[in-house]
C-alpha cells in the first residue's frame, strides 16, 4: 500500500474538476494514476474510460511506464487508462470528423520535414529572424498560414501546427460530437496543463462542458511561451472550471537526498540561501573554444566514471546546452579523437528534419532503379533536403543550395538534349558520379549493411553536397528506430528480392512514430537542446554554455548563453524557467559549466 500524504489523500477523495500543482517529481504523475483508479472503481462504466494526455512522446512513455509499474491498480483496472499525446488524439478527431468543416475525405499527416518543404519558397522571401522587422514577420506568419491552410483544406495534407485549431473547431461547432467524446473519456487527465496555447486551451474549453478536467500543471515550468503558451493558463482554468487546488510542491521524489531542486528554485527567486548545494557543481572554463570543449570532455568522463562505478547497468548521463548549433558542435567534438582524449560513444537529440530527409535520399537508394527518371527524382530529394533540412528557421544558404542543384541540373539536362557535354565541374556531373557509383553496389538484404554501404558511398564520393547527406544521416540510428522498419524493410526484400518500395515505408514508419507512445528512456550519453530536455529525467546533468567573443578587450558577441547574449536588459523569465527545468532533470547531480570571464548572470556571482 502507497503511504500518501494528507494532501494526496485529498486529491483521492476530491470530485468534479481538479487541479494539481508541483514542481519536478513532486508525484503529480503518480497521484493522478492513483486517482484515476478510484475514478475506475466508483464513477466509470464498463465501457468509459479516462484519457491521459500530454505535450511529448518522451512524456507519455515515461506515464505509461509509471502505470505499468504501479500496483495500486490491477490489469482490469490499467485497461481503463488511456495514455496518448495531444496531437495523436487531436489528429484521431480529424481523421473522424474533419470532412464537416470541409476537408477532404481523405487526408494525410504533413510531417514537419515535408511542411518545411512547402513552405521554402515563402520563407526565401524574407531575411533571417536577426534581421527580420515586425511587420515581415507578420506578413511572413500571415503567408505561412495561408499556405498550411490550402494544403489541408485543398490538398488534404494537415501539419501539426494546424491539429489543435481544426480539433477545436469540430468540437465548438457540434454539441453531438463533445457528447460523444464525454461519453466515451467522462475523466480527462491533462499533463503540462501550464504550456497549453490558445488553440489547445479552446478544445479543453469545449470537452470540459461534459467532461470532468485534472489538470496536473507546474507554474515555473513553463517554457513555451514562445510557441503560445499563455502565463495566464493556470488562471484562466481556475476562473472558467472552478477546480479544487491541491498544492504538492514540498514534494520531490526525483533527486532525494539532494539539494538540486532547492537550488533550481532558489535560482528561479534570485536568491541564493547557502553557498553550496549537495548534488550541484559549478566550474568555470576559459573562453575560448579549445579550453571550453576541453573542460566540458573532462567533466563527462568524470561523470561517465561515477555512473558505471555505480553499478547501475541502465544510466544515462545528458548534456544540455541552450542552442540546435551547440547540440551539434558539441555532439562533434566527443565524436572526435582529441590528443590527450579518446572520443565519447553518445547519442544526439537534434532536430529530426534533416534526418528524415536524409533518411529518405538512402531508401531512395535502396530501391531498384528506374527504368526512367530515375536520378531526375533523386536530384529532386536532395533539393527536399537542402530546403527543408534547416525546419522552420531555414537558412538562406541551404535554400540557395537548392536552387543551385535545380539551376545545374536544368543546364546539364539541356546539354545533353543538344549532345553536348556536362561541364566537369558541374555539381550535376559530380554527382552523377556518386549517384552511379552507389548504384553499383550489390545489395545483400540485411537493411542495416545495405543501409550503412550506401551512406559510406555518399559520404566517400566526390560530391560534397551528398557528403552532408551521408553526415546527417549518420544521426539516424537505423535500427533503433524499433523492429517494425527493420522488418518492413527485411520483408520486401524476401517478397520481391529487393527494398521495392524502401522509400514509402520509410516514410510511413515516420509518420507512425509521430504518434507512437512506445518511447525507449535515453541511457548512456546524450547531447540535447535544453528545450528537449523537458519530461525527460537522467541520473547526472551537465549544462554547458556558449561564451563571448572579445575584440579589443570588447565582447563582441555572446552566442549560445543561456540567457541570450547574457544580458539583464530583457525579461528573464523564460530563460530562468528554461534554466529551472534542465537542472531538475537530474536525480543524482547537476554539473554547470560557464565561461569565466562573464559568467551566466542567472548564477550565484
Amino acid at each position: 500500500m502507497i503511504d500518501l500524504s494528507n494532501e494526496q489523500k485529498k486529491i483521492i477523495s476530491a470530485t468534479g474538476n481538479l487541479l494539481i500543482v508541483g514542481g519536478p517529481g513532486s508525484g503529480k504523475t503518480t497521484i493522478a494514476i492513483l486517482k484515476a483508479g478510484e475514478i475506475i472503481t466508483n464513477n466509470l462504466t464498463l465501457s468509459q474510460k479516462i484519457i491521459f494526455l500530454s505535450f511529448a512522446r518522451p512524456s507519455v512513455a515515461r506515464i505509461v511506464e509509471a502505470l505499468d509499474e504501479t500496483k495500486a491498480l490491477s490489469k482490469e483496472e490499467k485497461k481503463h487508462i488511456i495514455v496518448d499525446t495531444y496531437h495523436a488524439f487531436f489528429w484521431r478527431l480529424i481523421r473522424t470528423h474533419g470532412y464537416l468543416l470541409g476537408l477532404p475525405k481523405k487526408i494525410s499527416l504533413l510531417t514537419p520535414a515535408e511542411e518545411a518543404i512547402a513552405l521554402a519558397s515563402i520563407r526565401n522571401d524574407y531575411p533571417n529572424d536577426s534581421t527580420i522587422t515586425d511587420e515581415e514577420k507578420q506578413e511572413k506568419a500571415r503567408r505561412e498560414l495561408e499556405e498550411r491552410e490550402r494544403l489541408s483544406y485543398e490538398d488534404g495534407k494537415v501539419c501539426f501546427e494546424l491539429f489543435a485549431d481544426i480539433a477545436g473547431k469540430i468540437l465548438q461547432g457540434s454539441s453531438k460530437i463533445r457528447k460523444l467524446i464525454s461519453n466515451a473519456y467522462p475523466y480527462i487527465i491533462l499533463d503540462e496543463f501550464q504550456d497549453t496555447n490558445t488553440s489547445q486551451w479552446d478544445v479543453v474549453k469545449a470537452l470540459g462542458e461534459n467532461s470532468e478536467i485534472i489538470a496536473l500543471a507546474d507554474p515555473e515550468q513553463r517554457i513555451y511561451e514562445f510557441m503560445g503558451a499563455d502565463p495566464e493558463r493556470i488562471n484562466h482554468y481556475i476562473q472558467g472550471f472552478q477546480p479544487c487546488q491541491f498544492d504538492l510542491s514540498d514534494d520531490n521524489f526525483r533527486s532525494i537526498g539532494t539539494q538540486i531542486l532547492q537550488f533550481a528554485n532558489d535560482m528561479l527567486k534570485e536568491s541564493y540561501s547557502q553557498k553550496e548545494y549537495d548534488g550541484i557543481t559549478i566550474t568555470a572554463f576559459n573562453a575560448n573554444q579549445n579550453q571550453a570543449f576541453a573542460t566540458l570532455k573532462g567533466h563527462v568522463f568524470q561523470a561517465r566514471k561515477r555512473l558505471i562505478d555505480s553499478g547501475k547497468s541502465d544510466w544515462s548521463l545528458a548534456i544540455l546546452v541552450p542552442t540546435k548549433k551547440m547540440t551539434r558542435a558539441v555532439s562533434d567534438y566527443l565524436r572526435a579523437k582529441q590528443d590527450a582524449m579518446t572520443s565519447i560513444e553518445h547519442s544526439a537529440n537534434i532536430d529530426i528534419e534533416a534526418v528524415v530527409l536524409a533518411a529518405e535520399i538512402i531508401s531512395f537508394l535502396l530501391q531498384p532503379k528506374a527504368a526512367k527518371g530515375d536520378f531526375g527524382r533523386f536530384v529532386q530529394l536532395v533539393c527536399n533536403f537542402y530546403e527543408g533540412k534547416g525546419g522552420d528557421t531555414p537558412t538562406k544558404g541551404n535554400l540557395e543550395e537548392s536552387e543551385k542543384i535545380k539551376a545545374a541540373f536544368v543546364k546539364a539536362r539541356k546539354k545533353r538534349s543538344e549532345g553536348k557535354k556536362i561541364d566537369k565541374g558541374s555539381i550535376i556531373q559530380k554527382m552523377i558520379s556518386t549517384y552511379r557509383s552507389v548504384r553499383t553496389i550489390e545489395l545483400t538484404g540485411d537493411p542495416d549493411k545495405d543501409w550503412r554501404a550506401i551512406r559510406n558511398q555518399l559520404e566517400n564520393g566526390v560530391c560534397k553536397q551528398l557528403k552532408v547527406v551521408a553526415e546527417e544521416a549518420r544521426n539516424l540510428r537505423l535500427l533503433d528506430r524499433g523492429t517494425q522498419l527493420r522488418a518492413a524493410l527485411a520483408e520486401t526484400w524476401r517478397d520481391s528480392k529487393c527494398y521495392e518500395n524502401a522509400l514509402e515505408i520509410v516514410r510511413r514508419s515516420f509518420v507512425q512514430e509521430h504518434f507512437a507512445n512506445a518511447w525507449k528512456p535515453e541511457s548512456g550519453v546524450v547531447v540535447m537542446n535544453m528545450h528537449k530536455a523537458k519530461g525527460k529525467q537522467f541520473d547526472e546533468v551537465i549544462i554547458f554554455e556558449g561564451w563571448p567573443r572579445y575584440k579589443s578587450r570588447r565582447i563582441i558577441s555572446n552566442p549560445g548563453r543561456i540567457v541570450i547574449g547574457n544580458s539583464s536588459s530583457q525579461n528573464l523569465e523564460q530563460a530562468k524557467q528554461n534554466f529551472r527545468v534542465s537542472i531538475t532533470r537530474a536525480k543524482s547531480h547537476t554539473t554547470i559549466l560557464t565561461p569565466i570571464v562573464d559568467p551566466c548572470i542567472l548564477l550565484p556571482q
